[in-house]
């Protein structure tokens, strides 16, 4: 399925507009991770589609300790996917596959892409514990924000993504396995 999602995100990301200029000017915030950017000037006062995922009003943290909304990551187009640190199945092939997803996009591309982990497990999976886990795994600060959120919010987050899960009783998740490419607008 890799195979087939790069190269179609690199003709969608391209068709939609994201010249080396526009890379430019969006990664020229620096190497700080999405979740502690300040907001793009041209989409911080652009109305909000309606439908748009960066309308829910949860509250979440951040592996770097900082509290945001979702809305915050506008602007940029997010490749997105649930998942918990202690998993063994599932979840290092999500991470793998989006990470090979970023090493497959075009350079000037690449560079205007961020990719966003959230937990299903806010018990265990604690701003600290992502921290560790995205050093254990090497995601770079550049472009992955790893959240941690309140039970409810992963709940509504993951019903807007279409993402059913379900905690069993070895404190593992059974979950849907899917990746989501989100407009900028969200």
């Amino acid at each position: 399925m890799n195979r087939l999602l790069a190269p179609f995100l690199g003709s969608v990301l391209l068709a939609a507009g994201c010249s080396s200029t526009a890379a430019t000017s969006r990664s020229s915030r620096g190497d700080r991770p999405p979740c502690c950017r300040e907001p793009l000037p041209e989409t911080a006062s652009a109305p909000m589609p309606s439908g748009s995922l960066y309308q829910l009003e949860s509250d979440w943290t951040s592996d770097q300790g900082r509290r945001i909304r979702l809305s915050q990551l506008r602007g940029r187009h997010q490749v997105v996917a649930l998942f918990f640190s202690n998993c063994e199945y599932a979840c290092p092939v999500i991470v793998g596959d989006m990470r090979r997803i970023q090493a497959a996009l075009p350079e000037p591309v690449r560079e205007d892409v961020d990719f966003l982990l959230v937990s299903l497990d806010p018990e265990r999976d604690t701003p600290e514990r992502l921290r560790q886990f995205r050093s254990e795994r090497g995601l770079p600060t550049a472009h992955w924000t790893l959240l941690h959120g309140r039970e409810d919010d992963v709940r509504e987050l993951a019903a807007v993504l279409g993402i059913q899960y379900r905690k069993d009783s070895w404190g593992q998740f059974a979950h849907s396995n899917v990746i989501t490419l989100l407009s900028p607008d969200g």
